[in-house]
């Protein structure tokens, strides 16, 4: 490197450092300071030889992570240093004893928990979920491991562009999964919009691209529109002698694409893609006052949807959120969301759990987030052995679910997941509560177990000594706590049957004559898709598992699939040809997938054209999903490093299955027209239509075999000129 290019990085580098500075916020005390620039200097050469993927120092990494930690965030010296050295001793030479005499225990002990959630192995299948379990261990530690960990991957998300195609999806889908629900919990709402976005681009891209052009070519039109409606609170804010500040919040591409999906609707009749937030400066004793002020104001202007008005002041939300939600119907007849929040709440919503922190009025009291962390460190009680997709399911619904609030006898309040049923309710009060729960007084009304809770009920347990927990409840319950100790329970009680099981295996194996050793015993449990011997055991000695299943498992010649559609309670998941898995392709020259076999799969439907991906599952086939498939994102988060590179090989006469839904006025002869146009002009093949007629609407789903995407989209073009058609889309099942 000549010495020009030296200098310019040189500065570069200098000139990030000074800008952390000016954005740290937090006590800068003359120590502070120092101990920071010590950091610095010692990640500076710790990593001078060292350049990322972009060719770029790797010294920006960190102070990057630190800026972030410092700006966004509004964390402190602790933190900034952690976030200044976090690469170090798993990069370096430097050591965590070398961190520790320099700048003490708290640092050293941030850095420990980052180095242990970054050296899970790579080529662990359940690699993602261990990350899981080990972010949620670091709480009853430090929850700045946390923090740092998330600055660090909204900076790595912030340059994933340099990354190869199958890396990006890989921690798409985990940041996707697993860190934008972290950042959601802690409170840092920006953030988590962030990392959702991001993921959303690399995920899949051409969607985000569509959707991003769409909104900046309406964006002046309605910010247009939102200044005009904005006009008449600020006068009348104004008025009333407020200090306020109006902004207008535009929802990401992710949002949008996901309210399309959630009301089936095209871009272009989701009008509400911005919303109005109204910041009031005000003293903390009079908050609620003035922000019930602005709401009544505002709705002296605009008729608010009072199904919409949302208190989260009165009742924070778990992660430390609050603010008065309502939704108004302004010109035009358009709805708009607005915000009302003072501005300690305002910062809280953006710096998260460090403004909570900074906020709190007394630190010996437990608020909500306090007790959410404390609630969320018992998820470590699962099972080491638990299915890490089911792991990652659970607490994914935990961390994003809406709340709602249930009363004790006592008065005392809960905060449970909206869903949650009398039985998790049972749970969340004790163990011994759950366990022997068998119904409720809901609101002085008699109801079973597994009725679903509303925010208010009052509800008092219905216990009896002789109940205990059952298999079917575990549907019957939404929290990790509830899952957890339901499972434990169940486990607890089969373990007494292994004795039995193992009698009667040894039975078994002498009158089959087959060797009792632990390798047919592991080829039993294995070839049953169980999680441990407990199950296994339990299973043979109650007679689920007999004589003539052992017989086909170990003896080869007789063997005849059994297991294939059979499903045990708590088994490992396992992906199979059912109409919720993947179709196996007759023809396997149609995808390039060197060498394997693999699965199309039902759950998505993918059509050559579309883009896709393929995922190696241990044990399984190759399964191909759509990018845009909920199940392969999700699958992803588990086994991101098992992506397999593979793109669609147009194959002559291979057709592959897609479904339309068709609405439409109804009349005579529609369905002919639309058959007719299907099979005559475009010459596809229709295994299965459903019909349905209402009131004067048709509801049709139409299973066909196409060859491209292409083919789909000029049949879709040409099913919307039919004049009585609304609208046609495509769907991923039947």
């Amino acid at each position: 490197m000549d010495t020009t290019t030296a200098n310019k990085e040189r500065q570069e580098i200098l000139r990030q450092y000074r800008h952390l500075i000016e954005v740290w916020t937090t006590r800068k005390e003359t120590k502070d300071l120092w101990d920071v620039r010590r950091a610095f200097r010692m990640a500076a050469d710790a990593h001078k030889d060292v350049r990322r993927k972009s060719g770029e120092p790797y010294i920006h990494h960190p102070l990057a992570v630190a800026t972030i930690a410092a700006e966004e965030m509004g964390l402190g010296r602790t933190s900034i240093i952690a976030a200044l050295l976090h690469d170090t001793v798993e990069d370096t030479d430097i050591t965590l004893e070398d961190v520790e005499n320099m700048f003490g225990k708290k640092v050293s002990r941030i850095i420990d928990g980052l180095t242990k959630i970054d050296n899970i192995s790579e080529n662990n299948s359940t690699a993602q979920s261990a990350t899981l379990k080990k972010i949620i261990l670091t709480l009853s530690d430090d929850v700045r491991v946390i923090l740092v960990k998330l600055a660090d991957r909204l900076h790595n998300m912030r340059t994933l562009e340099i990354m190869q195609r199958e890396k990006q999806l890989r921690i798409a889908s985990e940041t996707l999964f697993i860190y934008a629900p972290l950042a959601y919990r802690l409170g840092f709402f920006a953030m988590k919009s962030e990392l959702e976005e991001l993921s959303f681009k690399y995920s899949q891209h051409e969607i985000y691209l569509d959707i991003q052009q769409k909104m900046s070519e309406i964006q002046p039109e309605r910010e247009a529109y939102l200044h005009q409606f904005m006009q008449p609170i600020q006068n009348a804010l104004e008025q009333q002698g407020m200090t306020f500040e109006l902004l207008i919040n535009q929802k990401t591409a992710y949002s949008v694409w996901r309210k399309m999906q959630r009301t089936e609707l095209p871009f272009e009749q989701i009008y509400n893609t911005f919303s109005l937030d109204v910041i009031v400066d005000t003293a903390h004793e009079s908050e609620s006052l003035q922000c019930w002020a602005v709401y009544s104001a505002i709705a002296r202007i605009y008729k608010p949807n009072n199904k919409k008005l949302l208190d989260w002041m009165s009742t924070p939300k778990a992660n430390g959120y609050e603010a008065i939600h309502t939704t108004v119907m302004g010109q035009n007849g358009r709805w708009i969301d607005i915000h009302i929040r003072s501005r300690r709440m305002q910062e809280i919503a953006q710096k998260g759990y460090a403004a909570y922190l900074k906020y709190k009025s007394d630190p010996s009291t437990e608020g909500s987030l306090d007790r959410w962390l404390k609630k969320t460190k018992e998820l470590l009680l699962m099972d080491s052995d638990e299915e890490s997709i089911s792991f990652i399911d659970v607490f994914k619904q935990n961390l994003f679910a809406d709340e709602i609030y249930v009363f004790s006898p006592k008065g005392d309040m809960f905060t449970l997941p909206a869903g949650a049923t009398v039985l998790d309710f049972a749970y969340a009060i004790h163990t011994d509560l759950g366990n022997h729960a068998i119904g409720a007084n809901v609101n002085r009304r008699l109801v079973s177990i597994d009725n679903k809770l509303r925010s208010g009920d009052q509800v008092e347990i219905i216990t009896s000594r002789i109940q205990k927990p059952q298999e079917d409840w575990y549907k019957n319950v939404v929290t990790a706590r509830a899952k957890t100790r339901i499972k434990t329970a169940i486990r607890n009680n089969r373990k007494t049957y292994k004795k039995a099981g193992k009698d009667k295996l040894q039975k078994i194996f002498k009158q089959l004559h087959i060797e009792n050793n632990s390798q047919n015993k592991q080829k039993l449990i294995r070839e049953s898709k169980l999680n441990s011997p407990i199950d296994f055991y339990y299973l043979v000695a109650t007679g689920k598992i007999g004589l003539e299943e052992v017989r086909q498992i170990l003896l080869p010649d007789e063997k005849t699939g059994w297991l294939r559609g059979f499903r045990f309670p708590f088994m490992a998941r396992t992906v199979k040809s059912t109409d919720n898995g993947p179709q196996t392709q007759n023809n396997s020259s149609s995808l390039k997938l060197d060498k394997y076999d693999y699965l199309v799969s039902k759950c998505c439907n993918p059509v050559p054209g579309d883009d896709v991906l393929a995922i190696q599952i241990p044990g399984e086939p190759i399964q191909v999903h759509r990018t845009d498939c909920s199940t392969a994102m999700q699958l992803m988060s588990v086994y991101g490093r098992n992506i397999v590179k593979g793109k669609w090989k147009q194959a002559e006469g291979i057709t592959y299955l897609a479904v339309l839904r068709i609405d439409a006025k109804d009349r005579l002869g529609l369905v002919n027209h639309v058959t007719d146009l299907i099979s005559m002009k475009f010459h596809l093949n229709m295994s299965a239509i459903n019909i349905q007629s209402q009131e004067g609407l048709a509801h049709m789903e139409i299973k066909l075999y196409v060859d491209h995407t292409s083919t789909l989209k000029k049949l879709i073009s040409e099913l919307n000129k039919i004049k009585e058609v609304i609208k046609v889309s495509r769907v991923n099942k039947f």
